[in-house]
């Protein structure tokens, strides 16, 4: 299973001066878990990831107050990219290496196409897993009932 269908195109922006408090009223509004951060807020070239761990690991812990810092000072600089091409297993591997549980995806031209993380990767592999089990279970029911239709004994 390729990207092209686990990833949000719903790419979140913010300020790299955006406060940590900012940034989390952003994360909360928009119900995403990480803020794709730019110089200026819009869709320029990305400087950054801010995460809600990174609020709290990052921040929170260390003391900081929520209007204290920016999220300039505590986002992660290292942005680690894939295709949506790519397979969900390589992105799984990308994220291993890197120790990342979320990676910007990006068109071979290299614009900016989404972001995908962890959580949709696994829902995405449940959903096949589901369906998987669905198939097991109705070729179940399906012998049953040819065996019934043969005047089998089933008991």
């Amino acid at each position: 299973m390729n990207l092209e269908r686990v990833f949000s195109r719903n790419i979140v922006y913010a300020r790299s001066s955006a406060t940590l408090e900012q940034a989390a009223k952003l994360m909360r509004d928009r119900h995403v878990g990480a803020l794709l951060v730019t110089e200026d807020g819009s869709q320029g070239r990305p400087v950054g990831v801010v995460t809600d761990r990174d609020l709290v690991i990052r921040a929170l812990a260390d003391g900081a107050g929520p209007r204290d810092r920016t999220i300039g000072e505590i986002m992660s600089r290292a942005l680690a990219t894939v295709s949506p091409s790519a397979d969900v297993f390589e992105a799984l591997e990308i994220m291993r290496a890197n120790g990342m549980r979320r990676l910007v995806v990006t068109e071979p031209d290299g614009a900016l196409a989404g972001i995908v993380s962890v959580d949709d990767i696994v829902g995405a592999i449940a959903a096949e897993l589901a369906s998987l089990r669905g198939i097991l279970g109705s070729e179940l029911r399906h012998e049953v009932a040819r065996e019934g239709e043969s005047g089998e004994l089933t008991s």
